[in-house]
């Protein structure tokens, strides 16, 4: 398994932005599919982002779609989530996420069961 910890999370304004990062450590970043999940209060947690191991191909939820990127640079063991236009309803628990997938296999990236290793969370709170 991979170790992961994400930083970058705090408070801001509704409109603002934020940057997400997730720090990787163990076996080989680039074997991985990387995700972003988020768990509001009281919600399951759900789907963000996701990207696969180099970068071509990413999945959005619809409600994020246009207004946050997923990223990632393997020679850093890093995957990013560039929050723009942010809204009250992106409050949440951000959970950084990895799917060892080395032969790049079809994956349900939208299901958290595909996932073998997640980080602690980073909060994020958009104030109206």
């Amino acid at each position: 398994q991979v170790q992961l910890v994400e930083s970058g999370g705090g408070l801001v304004q509704a409109g603002g932005s934020l940057r997400l990062s997730c720090a990787a450590s163990g076996r080989s970043f680039s074997s991985y599919t990387m995700a972003w999940f988020r768990q509001a209060p009281g919600k399951d947690r759900a789907i963000v982002a996701a990207i696969n191991w180099n970068g071509a191909n990413t999945y959005y939820s619809d409600s994020v779609k246009g207004r946050l990127t997923i990223s990632r640079e393997n020679a850093k063991n890093t995957v990013y989530l560039q929050m723009n236009s942010l809204k009250p309803e992106d409050t949440a628990v951000y959970y950084c996420a990895a799917d060892y997938n080395p032969a790049g296999s079809s994956r349900n990236w939208k299901s958290a069961y595909e996932y073998d290793s997640w980080g602690q969370g980073t909060q994020v709170t958009v104030s109206s």
